[in-house]
């Protein structure tokens, strides 16, 4: 038999008959329509208090002390180390954003990323990065490539680069 819009079914047990109640005693759901006897559970609209309400005591994210400051404009960087750029990319490869992305180092949604300098590298590489740490630099230079800081890494144009270029 084939399947057609006038012998489609729901699957046994997907669908539950709907649950009818102020209907009678006899129903089991009548009167107070199984929400026991008043209360603020029992009232209309009551749907779960609203999230960290404890009954009218002070809750808990206002009693306990803030302290410090987040900086809304921080940048968070994707840390990648060289020993695994000398691993993955040939002798004389252009790193950036877009090819870390295209060997499966980097996220699709990091934007910025930081080279650090644990491991050995050994291949002369052009690198592109947000930042690099001291020891990165080194390393990359004494291997014989280069590190180009400050720009994100990602093609011109797209909104990683023109953050990187503004701040």
């Amino acid at each position: 038999m084939t399947i057609s819009l006038h012998n489609l079914h729901p699957n046994p047990g997907a669908t539950k008959p709907k649950k009818r109640l102020g209907r009678g005693r006899g129903s089991g759901t009548g009167k107070t329509s199984g929400k026991g006897v008043k209360g603020q559970k029992a009232r209309p609209g009551h749907h779960g208090a609203r999230l960290a309400f404890e009954g009218g005591q002070m809750p808990m994210p206002r009693r306990i002390p803030k302290r410090g400051f987040k900086n809304p404009f921080r940048i968070e960087a994707f840390p990648i180390n060289v020993a695994t750029l000398d691993k993955v990319f040939e002798a004389g490869a252009t790193v950036d954003l877009e090819a870390l992305r295209a060997k499966g180092l980097v996220p699709k949604l990091v934007e910025h990323v930081k080279i650090l300098g644990e491991g050995e590298i050994t291949k002369k590489l052009t690198i592109k990065a947000y930042r690099a740490s001291a020891t990165a630099k080194e390393k990359i230079e004494q291997a014989g490539g280069t590190i180009e800081v400050g720009s994100s890494g990602a093609p011109a144009g797209s909104p990683a680069a023109a953050a990187g270029a503004s701040g």
